[in-house]
């Protein structure tokens, strides 16, 4: 070879290994934009293209979007994170053809299964883009039946108290900590103690501090002073990841027994059987997390034979039940204690009718021991959807005095009695606004298809007196799109009579929602036109029926 030719072959080597150089220190730059880009687009702006790569996660319109990520091993240097966030559980959307979002339950599951280790494990920096992503706020605190369940176990009440801060210290979870947990050994994770700027907003603050920088800061690993004060008003803080050395380490780990893939279902059920030998009040912390893992399961994931010996163990343990069915008839809340018992009879330690007969106990406990309002009647028709409580309705017995009252009357209509029923629709457009209430939510559960009924719910609502019950009544109404005609007229005659331009507006809704075929007729138009009431603010719900009348 010639002394030209080894030269040229030498300089294209070096210009191959200048380029691989080049994009290996490329930083990688995922986003996951599930509501506004405007964040993603401020990065895209000032970033110079040869030193960052942008990799868009979400594919629009493929629900499995992460995995597909995982599967493809897209390797993050920053992660971007775009969506409103409830605080909690979700990222997700604020435009309603929009399918995509982001459960922080995925997210969990892959940190802790280490599944996508090329997106997660090499991460330098994490922007959360959401209302209190990192708020310091526990989302569950320990509630006065642990307590009880401890001093029940022989605990003093001074010791009990103290055990119950620790476990409030440990479980009591806020969204800052879950963040850490998901993004460990990250070393700076950007998000929001409380109301974060909207897209637009955020995008200019951004852009504002990404313009005037240097572009060797943003991946640096290193939180930004500059960045944390273009967003000082806007409760903007920057965090790290957990390691293996927090205090709050272990507790991880436990968090990680319930959803990492490498873990067999009977390992995690296994486990669940440990933790149901301590303290029944930690146990109960953990409600939540065993409770989405039972959701989870394929039947027949719960039907392999390693996982229902695992449940045998469980169903045989005859001390950890009867301590457990203690701690659940102690609940203060209703909703933890009917969770309780569903979650037991999954357990194997109640069975169907025994199941029905605790829930049915606990109706009893509530209808004769305390005032029951809107939220025990929901949870009462809730728990009854599929009616197989109706049989159990025998064993609750009320006074007359008791049968009498809205609330009672619909949790007795919620099992299925027909004369309680009765007394509902009654309540419907009674003159008091809370007895109106307790019939609108029964009637969310159990809607009126007897058109007898409607008419005659119809005709109550017309001789209503008292404003705001009535406009209740009415939105009730609605709900059940009208396609009868004499129940319709009723209306008609009092829309011309109402005393309030709420009423007629609440009418003027019902005929929104009902056959239209019954209501395009010019009479109806002109009572429409001539008899309402001007709204002060312009056109309102009466005109836009008013059009849609015309137009028909």
């Amino acid at each position: 070879m010639s002394l030209s030719a080894k030269v040229f072959l030498l300089a294209a080597l070096l210009a191959v290994g200048w380029g691989a150089d080049a994009i290996a220190g490329k930083k990688t730059v995922c986003t996951i934009t599930v509501n506004s880009a405007n964040e993603k687009d401020a990065f895209r702006k000032y970033l110079p293209e040869d030193k960052y790569e942008f990799v868009e996660l979400v594919e629009r319109g493929r629900p499995d979007w992460l995995a597909s990520a995982c599967r493809q091993g897209v390797r993050c240097d920053l992660l971007v994170i775009s969506g409103h966030f409830d605080g909690s559980t979700v990222f997700y959307s604020d435009q309603v053809a929009a399918s995509e979002f982001l459960p922080v339950a995925e997210l969990e599951r892959v940190s802790c299964s280490n599944s996508c280790p090329a997106l997660l494990s090499g991460l330098k920096e994490v922007y959360l883009f959401g209302c209190n992503t990192l708020n310091a706020g526990a989302t569950k605190t320990v509630s006065p039946e642990v307590g009880r369940s401890l001093v029940r176990a022989g605990y003093s009440h001074a010791d009990a108290e103290q055990l119950a801060r620790k476990l409030d210290q440990r479980h009591g979870e806020s969204s800052r900590d879950r963040m850490r947990r998901i993004f460990v050994n990250v070393p700076v994770i950007y998000g929001f103690a409380s109301t974060a700027p909207l897209g637009p907003a955020a995008g200019t603050l951004l852009g504002r501090y990404l313009h005037a920088s240097s572009n060797s800061e943003v991946g640096s690993g290193r939180a930004s002073n500059r960045l944390l004060g273009e967003f000082a008003a806007e409760s903007m803080i920057a965090v790290s990841g957990s390691s293996e050395s927090d205090p709050g380490a272990a507790y991880r780990h436990e968090a990680c027994q319930f959803v990492d893939d490498r873990v067999s279902p009977a390992e995690k059920l296994g486990f669940i059987h440990d933790l149901l030998h301590r303290d029944m009040a930690e146990a109960r912390m953990f409600l939540e997390r065993i409770e989405a893992l039972f959701a989870s399961l394929s039947e027949s994931e719960k039907s392999a034979p390693a996982f229902t010996q695992a449940q045998a163990e469980i169903a045989q343990d005859s001390v950890a039940r009867d301590r457990y069915l203690q701690f659940a008839e102690d609940a203060d809340q209703p909703q933890v204690r009917a969770r309780m018992i569903l979650l037991a009879g999954r357990l194997g330690w109640l069975s169907p009718a025994e199941q029905r007969a605790e829930l049915v106990r606990m109706f009893g406990d509530l209808l004769g021991r305390r005032s029951i309002g809107s939220a025990e009647v929901d949870l009462i028709c809730s728990l009854n959807k599929d009616q197989e409580l109706d049989q159990e309705r025998h064993r609750l017995s009320l006074s007359p005095a008791q049968a009498e009252r809205a609330t009672h009357a619909a949790a007795l209509a919620c099992l299925g009695s027909a004369d309680a029923r009765a007394h509902v629709l009654q309540a419907l457009t009674s003159r008091d606004d809370a007895d109106v209430q307790i019939a609108e939510i029964y009637l969310w559960h159990r809607p009126i298809t007897d058109v007898s009924e409607l008419r005659a719910l119809a005709s109550g609502i017309a001789h209503m007196t008292q404003s705001a019950a009535q406009v209740r009544a009415l939105e009730t109404l609605a709900r059940h799109r009208l396609s009868d005609r004499e129940a319709l007229e009723e209306l008609e005659r009092l829309f011309p009579a109402a005393e309030s331009l709420e009423v007629q507006r609440a009418i003027a809704a019902v005929f929104i929602r009902a056959d239209r075929q019954l209501l395009a007729k010019p009479e109806i138009v002109r009572l429409l036109s001539e008899s309402r009431r001007k709204s002060p603010g312009g056109d309102d719900i009466i005109d836009i029926l008013i059009r849609r009348l015309q137009a028909s």
